[in-house]
């Protein structure tokens, strides 16, 4: 779709949510790799020689669309098999032009080559005394000193008018060593000086394994934790000033993550295993958002960095590492789920009523064991007393932040108890016991792959937007649904992910919230799923991938100290649907699939276009060094039968896993008109005879449900 056009279509919908006074802000977790790489930082690993200077590249990029922002290296995460926090390198920028960074810029960002660079002489002593004198020359108090660390010159300071006393005796904590040297407290980073009004700036210069290319340094500088926008911002024009002072050509900042309010955006980039991953800093409406994704969906394009994957024999991925978004408020107690106290209760029954926005936009691994577990995949107790808090919820009139993030905290975690890995992850709504991020007001929807386009994501950032909006002002659902079985049978076919998605359209279309038919269309298109279609004898079958949940090999607490865990991806399922060519075809009932000599079940459904008949096959597509099911094979293929009582022939169609013939592919597709060219190879039809006498078996009762057969079940 035209850019313009879908800014003014993105505008509308904006609009109408504006006219129900809801402030919705919106970010995203967009991630990219490099396709065509196979290296195990690209494909599995978080860290990797590479990933820093594509992160570099990837915000020099950004840098040079967005002038005027100021790179700043805080901490990523770590996990407890991690020595230390992964790297973290942010951008913070003014929304609103209220300032600008004046001073040197960080090296990194000034490399063209891996060339060895001469430097001119440094003088961190000049940089240090120009420091101090420009904080006492103004209405702060600071003091200069050094210490034995490896960051030795030192200033510590205070805004409040007070003396700042650098005496080590009294303040132990003067001679810390850096942050980016040693691990996160499990209690969480934070700063006991600045708790007290004591800033401290610790100065140096940057190793040599510290810079992304040798034979080149630069002054460091690192920042204590601030809590006021207004006093940060100060505090970097005085330290372009000093620097500006001292010559420096280039100065590295780094330290505690910088304050974040309505006025400042702040994005970071950082590693993730197979990704580069982006935190977008939020927009307040998803126009500003479409913004913000083509500014770095083009960057990363023109770095190399992609957001999807394609795979030898064509199938397109994402970029393995997700596409998150985040709502809540420009500040967190003017969050909507605090300003409609009954928002979030009312999403949660939502979301657990529509599985559609639970899988339609999921990445593959999808189910309990997922990084995205609905509510009522956990323990199945637990899901009992999330009704007992919701009714709870609903007697309050007017809930506290806090008693809100309290009632569903317990609720909204995986099987394992892990409150991140949630479909719904409110950790960072009023959590007290989070320091520094836990009270933003924020909740993340987590069930989303990584978008492929900027008009993909920001489609998703207006569905979620306008899905909140309507919430904040009435109910839709009352109760949990106990979906039962249904859930991971019914619901992994396309075909009823659709039906209810259709639903979703009409309440908010009934609420006054309708989605323009392009939004919708690119929301429906969004998951690539189609695999192949055929006619015959006016019978249409068409093939899609549907949805497998994956489960968990091994326990969960053993896997839960790392990046990601174990699960059991062999098991594949595709919907087939049956569909009549006219009033005069065959009859749609009259026509059988075969498999194997056995006779498939269909289930008839409705759909706008007429009558269907359709199923879901499961089956092993690999044999897996580390799973379950020893026993069963795996199948390269699957070949369908097509046959109808009194004809002499019948189709016979074919889905390899791989290339038809068993060949090797020449490499990793091209692009996606290649990557497409050997998916349709998959799917092949062919004509056969047919005398119409066999009899084909029923399947087994155990590989048999209302909406599936699972072909490891077949006796063969």
């Amino acid at each position: 779709m035209d850019p313009t056009e879908f800014k003014n279509i993105v505008k509308e919908q904006d609009d109408l949510i504006k006219s129900l006074n809801v402030d919705v802000w919106i970010g995203m977790e967009p991630t990219f790799t490099q396709r065509f790489a196979e290296t195990p930082e690209w494909l599995s690993e978080a860290l990797g020689p590479e990933k820093l200077q594509y992160a570099y590249a990837l915000l020099n990029e950004v840098y040079k669309r967005q002038p005027g922002g100021i790179v700043l290296r805080t901490l990523g995460r770590q996990y407890a098999r991690e020595e230390l926090p992964r790297w973290n390198i942010g951008y913070y920028q003014a929304r609103y032009n209220q300032f600008s960074w004046e001073g040197p810029p960080d090296p990194y960002l000034t490399v063209k080559s891996k060339e060895a660079v001469p430097d001119k002489t440094i003088d961190i002593v000049a940089f240090w005394q120009a420091l101090n004198n420009i904080l006492n020359q103004s209405s702060w108090q600071s003091t200069a000193f050094t210490v034995e660390e490896v960051l030795q010159y030192r200033v510590l300071f205070r805004c409040d008018g007070a003396k700042a006393i650098a005496d080590i005796n009294k303040k132990p904590q003067l001679d810390r060593a850096s942050v980016h040297g040693q691990k996160i407290p499990l209690t969480g980073l934070t700063d006991g000086l600045s708790a007290n009004g004591d800033m401290l700036l610790c100065l140096g210069m940057c190793a040599a394994d510290d810079v992304l290319y040798t034979g080149r340094t630069s002054v460091v500088i690192e920042m204590p934790e601030v809590s006021n926008v207004g006093i940060f911002v100060q505090l970097l024009q005085y330290i372009a000033q000093a620097a500006r002072k001292a010559s420096l050509e280039t100065l590295m900042i780094q330290g505690f993550p910088p304050p974040v309010d309505a006025s400042v955006a702040w994005t970071t980039i950082t590693p993730d295993p197979a990704v580069i991953e982006i935190n977008q800093a939020p927009s307040e409406n998803s126009a500003s958002f479409y913004e913000c994704c083509e500014l770095f969906y083009n960057a990363a394009q023109a770095v190399g960095l992609n957001p999807y994957r394609l795979h030898y024999n064509g199938v397109v991925s994402d970029s393995g590492g997700g596409g998150q978004f985040t709502l809540g408020g420009p500040e967190p107690l003017s969050s909507p789920f605090f300003r409609y106290p009954h928002l979030l209760p009312r999403l949660v029954y939502y979301f657990n009523a529509h599985p559609a926005l639970s899988y339609w936009f999921a990445p593959p691994s999808i189910g309990s064991s997922s990084q995205s577990p609905r509510a009522d995949e956990g323990v199945w107790e637990s899901f009992l007393e999330l009704s007992v808090a919701l009714e709870q919820l609903k007697k309050k009139e007017n809930p506290p932040p806090e008693f809100i993030w309290r009632s569903l905290s317990p609720f909204l975690v995986d099987p394992s108890g892990n409150p991140h890995r949630s479909e719904l992850n409110i950790e960072k709504l009023w959590n007290p016991y989070l320091p520094g991020r836990g009270c933003l007001g924020l909740v993340e929807f987590r069930a989303f792959r990584m978008s492929r386009n900027p008009q993909c994501a920001t489609a998703i950032a207006v569905l979620l937007r306008s899905i909140v909006a309507m919430l904040s002002q009435q109910d839709k659902v009352t109760n949990l649904v106990n979906h039962g079985r249904k859930l991971h049978d019914k619901y992994a076919l396309p075909f009823y992910l659709e039906m209810d998605f259709l639903e979703v359209f009409k309440d908010l279309q009934e609420s006054g919230l309708p989605l323009h038919e392009s939004i919708k269309s690119i929301l429906l298109k969004e998951p690539l799923r189609f695999i192949g279609k055929a006619v015959f004898n006016g019978c249409h079958i068409e093939l899609q991938h549907a949805l497998e949940f994956w489960p968990l090999v091994g326990d969960v607490a053993s896997q839960e100290g790392g990046g990601s865990r174990l699960v059991d991806a062999s098991t594949a399922r595709l919907q087939i649907t049956l569909s009549g060519e006219s009033k005069n075809s065959l009859q749609l009932e009259g026509w059988e699939l075969w498999l194997d000599d056995y006779c498939i079940p269909l289930h008839l459904e409705q759909q706008q276009q007429g009558t269907i008949r359709i199923t879901g096959l499961r089956y092993r597509n690999f044999v897996p060094d580390i799973g379950l099911h020893p026993g069963v094979p795996s199948r390269n293929s699957i070949t369908l039968v097509l046959a109808y009582r009194g004809l002499n022939e019948a189709l016979e169609i074919t889905y390899s896993e791989w290339h038809p013939h068993g060949l090797a592919y020449p490499g990793l597709p091209k692009d996606m008109v290649d990557a497409e060219q050997r998916r349709n190879e998959r799917f092949t039809t062919k004509i056969i005879s047919f005398n119409g006498n066999g009899q084909p078996k029923a399947p087994p009762d155990s590989a048999v449900t209302d909406y599936c057969i699972d072909l490891r079940r077949l006796s063969g």
